[in-house]
């Protein structure tokens, strides 16, 4: 201070003498910079400056004076040099808990009474997922073009059946085994390989968003099995005599309340004493003793007018014909509901014409469709309809029909021409060989025929043509081959 003092002195008198100011003689002399000196650089009001802001200065002034030099007297400084004078100290570490504190199965303290009341971590959201542009819309393609191929397939379908090309109009076809398809159908759904020989780990759907594959149960409705439509109905047990009257005595008593209860509150007038001639004196009494002629013609008179309401009742609760018409076709139509069964019959010859009444006159009163073909070698025929219907009609050709009754050629060739098995005119025709046999019996899904027909075939090929409208050409076949197998 006192040098400062001195050089200030000095300068002010220079000045006032007028001439330039002489610089003190250490201006002159070049010194080395002090380093301690620069770290004690002095700021306004001879105010020394805080050390942070002397930067790496101060670090390196710190270190120069060593453990002994003055420390700055700040807090922060004094943390700082106490944390650098200590850090040859091994130090506190702090870290979470091991693995074996964490696993319930080696940890020592763990109590599974208390791990239920710990409450559960906060759930954490997960975070969006987007769907792929596109994805949508190429399922909603794919089913599209499910849907076009299933509508192409029903239009090939209906048109082959117009045109007659279906594969079940042949017999061979109708017997062949098609190829196994590629994939089937219940796995298109669970890959998208093409071919089972395609199939990969990555194009399987089991693990997808979007699959079938659920933990749902699916329960398919139950059915009724087929078969139970096609039994007959349980028929009521038969009763006795004794029980028979017992029941209609019972049904008759009935009647009987209900008329008197009706009598009783004057809806019916009451019914007059039903005399007969053994009540005749108990009913009437003296009247029948003055004049028992009169009252004998009286009591016939009303047995009389009895048994005419009887028989008019009778009478008007039959049927007429229609009603009996309609009772009957609706009888059969159940009876057609309950199945669709079909007899085949070969036949030698079918000269005699009552046997050809008897088979269309039974076929169109049993309500039977089908078709009786007259060929030169043999006859055929096909019937379809209920089983009580054809039961009766196998009882016809199997049991009631004698094939072999002797005829001749005039009285046979009557609406029949002689392809179908007449002779020549005037010759009788052999019927020691006729027989009917039974080619085929059995049940099918829908008819072949509209209406039962009789129809003359010159040839082989005819007749399975004929036939081949109604599915049943092999029948032929089956029917030329039954008599080789019994010769």
């Amino acid at each position: 201070m006192r040098a400062r003092v001195s050089g200030a002195v000095s300068r002010s008198s220079g000045l006032a003498a007028g001439g330039p100011p002489r610089p003190p003689p250490s201006a002159y002399r070049r010194e080395e910079p002090d380093m301690e000196e620069a770290s004690k650089a002095r700021g306004g009001l001879d105010v020394g400056l805080h050390p942070a802001l002397l930067g790496d200065g101060g670090d390196a002034g710190s270190a120069k004076r060593g453990k002994g030099g003055i420390p700055p007297k700040f807090a922060t400084t004094m943390a700082n040099r106490r944390a650098k004078g200590k850090a040859g100290k091994k130090q506190l570490e702090i870290q979470g808990p091991s693995p074996d504190m964490t696993d319930p199965s080696k940890n020592p303290y763990f109590d599974p009474n208390l791990a239920s009341k710990v409450v559960a971590p906060r759930r954490i959201s997960k975070a969006l997922a987007f769907n792929q542009k596109g994805k949508y819309i190429e399922q909603a393609n794919a089913l599209r073009r499910q849907a076009a191929l299933e509508a192409m397939k029903k239009r090939i379908a209906e048109a082959a059946r117009k045109v007659g090309i279906d594969e079940d109009m042949h017999a061979d076809k109708a017997f062949a085994r098609e190829p196994p398809p590629e994939i089937e159908w219940w796995d298109q759904g669970l890959t998208t390989a093409p071919s089972y020989e395609a199939i990969t780990p990555e194009s399987l759907l089991i693990l997808a968003a979007d699959t079938i594959v659920t933990h749902y149960v699916q329960h398919p409705v139950l059915l009724a099995p087929p078969q139970d439509q096609l039994a007959p109905p349980m028929k009521p047990f038969p009763l006795t005599k004794k029980e028979q009257k017992k029941v209609r005595r019972q049904r008759r008593a009935e009647a009987l309340k209900e008329k008197q209860a009706k009598v009783r509150l004057g809806l019916e007038p009451p019914p007059p004493p039903k005399i007969k001639k053994s009540n005749l004196m108990r009913v009437l009494g003296e009247e029948a003793v003055k004049d028992p002629t009169a009252v004998e013609a009286r009591v016939n008179r009303e047995i009389k007018e009895r048994h005419e309401g009887h028989l008019r009742a009778n009478e008007e609760r039959k049927l007429t014909k229609e009603q009996r018409h309609e009772k009957l076709a609706a009888n059969q139509e159940k009876d057609l509901a309950r199945g669709i069964h079909v007899l085949v019959f070969r036949i030698e010859t079918l000269a005699n014409g009552k046997h050809r009444y008897k088979i269309n006159i039974n076929a169109d009163q049993l309500a039977l469709t089908g078709i009786c073909i007259l060929n030169p070698k043999f006859n055929l025929v096909i019937v379809e309809g209920g089983i009580h219907s054809i039961t009766k009609f196998r009882k016809l050709m199997v049991n009631r029909i004698d094939w072999k009754e002797s005829i001749t050629a005039r009285e046979g060739s009557k609406g029949v021409e002689s392809d179908a098995g007449a002779g020549e005119e005037g010759q009788a025709v052999d019927m020691t060989k006729n027989m009917c046999t039974l080619v085929w019996e059995g049940e099918v899904r829908q008819k072949g025929f509209k209406r039962f027909t009789t129809e003359r075939v010159p040839s082989d090929a005819l007749a399975r043509e004929r036939l081949e409208r109604a599915r049943m050409e092999y029948m032929w076949t089956q029917a030329k081959n039954a008599i080789a197998k019994e010769g």
